[in-house]
């Protein structure tokens, strides 16, 4: 073989093994590269602080679905939120969704607290019962300064 051969022979396993690293991490982090199979749900938050466009959507410490969109409403002044559910997972039509932390220094998700009604939510429709991130800074101001109420 050539110098030359042999040059285009180890950059292109050079090449490849870099594709199958990156190939690798991506899915170690639970990026995913096709559309989703899913149903949308629609809630409307005072305050989504920490979430962000493709955040995780957990029932039960399970990730069952991802924040597909965020939207501020003009009139209510609220964040309009669109979550897409994974197909196959039905979530009754009484459940709360709360945006909810991984700790003091974890990131924020959101989390559905599942109702007992024996009827589901079907695509598009509204969670009605919501509440809004905390934020962790208030607290600890409103405590410093003495106005714990």
């Amino acid at each position: 073989m050539s110098q030359t051969t042999t040059e285009v022979l180890v950059g292109a396993g050079v090449l490849a093994i870099a594709i199958a690293f990156g190939t690798y991490m991506a899915q170690s982090a639970g990026m995913s590269f096709g559309t989703t199979q899913g149903y949308p749900l629609t809630a409307s938050f005072r305050s989504i602080e920490g979430i962000t466009v493709g955040s995780d959507v957990r029932l039960a410490g399970v990730k069952v679905g991802t924040v597909s969109d965020i939207a501020l409403n003009s009139e209510t002044y609220r964040a309009e939120t669109t979550v897409t559910i994974d197909q196959g997972v039905q979530i009754p039509d009484d459940s709360a969704i709360v945006i909810s932390s991984e700790g003091l220094l974890g990131g924020n998700f959101v989390e559905i607290s599942p109702g007992a009604s024996p009827f589901f939510f079907a695509s598009g429709d509204e969670i009605l019962d919501t509440q809004g991130a905390v934020s962790l800074i208030s607290l600890l101001m409103k405590f410093v300064s003495g106005d714990g109420k």
